[in-house]
Formats: structure tokens, C-alpha cells, sequence
């Protein structure tokens, strides 16, 4: 596989479903795999030299595009990452991302431990195993939908690169937590204007 194709995990100690597949036609996600030995708390320390993104920009920014009906470029019915049949944690299909798609939005003042025990930890962990920190056109979390350079068994998602909900997960991706730190760093709170994990707007490029 050339050297551009490669994709490295970002994972922790302990790994939970980390591949990121979309797929958003009804019966279009490839794939397989099941969440029957998954365990139910993810554990992510930070490695040595390891980064990480940004936990409170995934629930606010990210996990929507992941979870928001979004009509097909080819036209047809919409459809979201998290439904049955694609990347549904009970139901999915579409390869080792598992969603809960109903998981509630987290108090980002609670510790580390407690918010690592979440659903939508444990949808933040399996999206961001499919990225290469600092390297969005390198990370499948966005190459997938736009089915660039890589086959997508739900076909093409996004109808261009500059679609607003790409530049989201580029953006991401783009602006990991300062090495050292973890994904709960205080420094997520530049990725929103104002620099408010809470009550800012999503940045993007």
C-alpha cells in the first residue's frame, strides 16, 4: 500500500471498535462486527508522545455530523452514521465504528474517569481511532465520506471536500490537544468562538 494510503490508530491502552466506516445509504455500509466483547468503560490514557483531539469539540461539533440526516449527494433518502444497518452499536453493519447514537451530552466538568465511562466517550474513541492526528486528507474519518483514495461501502457522502461538515472534521483534526496533554485539556477551548467549550460556535478552517 504506498505510503500515502497508510493510516495509523490513535489509540489508548485499551482499545474499543477504533475504525471509523460511513456509510449513509440504507443497506449500503460494508463491513461487519459486533460490540458483544467490547468493553463498556473505555480507558484512555495518554501514551508517551501520544496526542490527543479534542474531546469537547467531538460532542459539540463533531458528533452531530455523525448523527444528523444528511441527504445523499446521488439523491435518494438521508440518512445518519448512527442509524440500523450502518454504524448503529446494536444493529450496524457497516464495519467496527459503533455509534450510540441516543448518547446524551456530557458535564465537561466532571473528572476524566467519570466522563471516559460515557457513551459519547466511548462514540469520541471509536471516531477518532480513523484519523491521523494533525493530518486530516490523511484520516479516513474524512476520506471515507468523500470516498477519496479509499472504498466506501456507502459511496460518497459528502458532495465536496468544502462542505461545511467536512471542514468541521477537518478542523478537528487538525488542532490536536498540546502534546502532554489529554483530550479534556483546557486548551479545547480555542477550537470555539468565543473560546467557549459550552457556549462558543464551532471553529472551522
Amino acid at each position: 500500500m504506498p505510503g500515502a494510503m497508510k493510516r495509523r490508530r490513535n489509540l489508548g491502552a485499551v482499545a474499543w471498535v477504533p475504525s471509523m466506516v460511513w456509510a449513509l445509504l440504507a443497506g449500503g455500509c460494508g463491513g461487519g462486527g459486533t460490540l458483544d466483547n467490547a468493553p463498556t468503560i473505555v480507558n484512555g490514557p495518554l501514551a508517551a508522545g501520544q496526542q490527543k483531539l479534542s474531546f469537547a469539540y467531538f460532542q459539540r461539533c463533531v458528533f452531530p455530523v455523525l448523527t444528523t440526516p444528511i441527504p445523499s449527494p446521488a439523491g435518494g433518502t438521508s440518512n445518519t452514521c448512527a442509524s440500523g444497518g450502518c454504524h448503529d452499536n446494536v444493529t450496524g453493519t457497516g464495519g467496527a465504528l459503533r455509534l450510540v447514537g441516543g448518547a446524551t451530552p456530557v458535564d465537561l466538568t466532571l473528572d476524566a474517569a467519570t466522563i471516559r465511562a460515557t457513551d459519547m466517550y466511548k462514540n469520541y474513541y471509536s471516531a477518532m481511532g480513523e484519523t491521523v492526528i494533525g493530518q486530516p486528507e490523511q484520516s479516513r474519518l474524512v476520506d471515507k465520506p468523500l470516498v477519496r483514495g479509499v472504498l466506501h461501502g456507502g459511496g460518497i457522502v459528502f458532495a465536496s471536500a468544502t462542505d461545511p461538515r467536512v471542514l468541521v472534521l477537518e478542523y478537528w483534526i487538525s488542532h490536536p490537544m498540546p502534546q502532554g496533554q489529554d483530550e479534556f485539556s483546557a486548551a479545547g477551548a480555542a477550537l470555539f468562538a468565543p473560546p467557549d467549550p459550552v457556549a462558543g460556535a464551532c471553529n472551522t478552517p
